[in-house]
């Protein structure tokens, strides 16, 4: 059975299918110990190895739903790192990065497949967040906000959805993910993000898990 070096490398638990591709273009990833091309198909019996260490399919995929507190990173560059307060022996990368001031659901998994599915624009999947800021805001400035911004990226930063939910409290719905999109957002009117939490990822929902801790998603079946 044939697949393509990206989609193997997903399915391997490695990392994301989006991240395979960027190390199959940086040149990261052989094939039988020969530089591989973006789309090459991999064979059964084929060697795989990226940055030097193979590349084998996961015995088992997981699929854990965290409560990241502030403080801590979604890389593993830090000492204070999601994964550290996760410890499985499975090579688990975060499904929808957030930054170190912000806190609530992040997604832990080895399936890359279930990855690409819940972060690839075409699939435009919400992610939901309680957001508290310096200053409330205006219907203008609501509708400018589902109308998109300009925050420096290729294309407008826009908000499916943002809602008072309380004093200088918003609930926000995204189905893009540009770098910091919420708090740089709300830069461009003067309001400053003082705290931000992530309440869901498409169907899965924080709910009563509590700070720091985890627990396992039974149903991944989301598309």
């Amino acid at each position: 059975m044939e697949k393509t070096l990206q989609k193997h490398i997903a399915d391997s638990g490695y990392c994301s299918r989006r991240k395979a591709e960027e190390a199959i273009r940086e040149g990261r990833v052989k094939i039988n110990g020969k530089k591989a091309t973006l789309g090459t198909r991999v064979r059964e019996g084929d060697v795989v190895s990226l940055d030097g260490e193979n590349v084998r399919p996961a015995e088992r995929y997981v699929y854990i739903a965290l409560n990241k507190p502030k403080g801590y990173v979604c890389t593993k560059d830090e000492k204070k790192n999601i994964f550290s307060l996760v410890k499985r022996k499975e090579r688990l990368f975060v499904v929808g990065r957030l930054d170190k001031d912000s806190h609530g659901l992040v997604i832990l998994t080895n399936d890359g497949e279930f990855a690409y599915r819940l972060t690839h624009p075409s699939f435009s999947c919400e992610k939901e967040y309680i957001v508290k800021l310096s200053k409330d805001i205006d219907k203008r400035i609501k509708k400018r906000l589902k109308e998109g911004v300009n925050i420096k990226e290729k294309s407008l930063a826009r908000m499916k959805e943002v809602e008072r939910v309380g004093f200088r409290t918003y609930r926000v719905v995204l189905t893009e993910g540009k770098k910091r999109q919420i708090r740089r957002m709300f830069e461009v009117f003067k309001r400053t993000v003082l705290d931000l939490k992530r309440v869901r990822i498409d169907k899965y929902k924080l709910g009563d898990i509590g700070e720091k801790k985890w627990a396992f998603i039974e149903d991944k079946n989301t598309l």
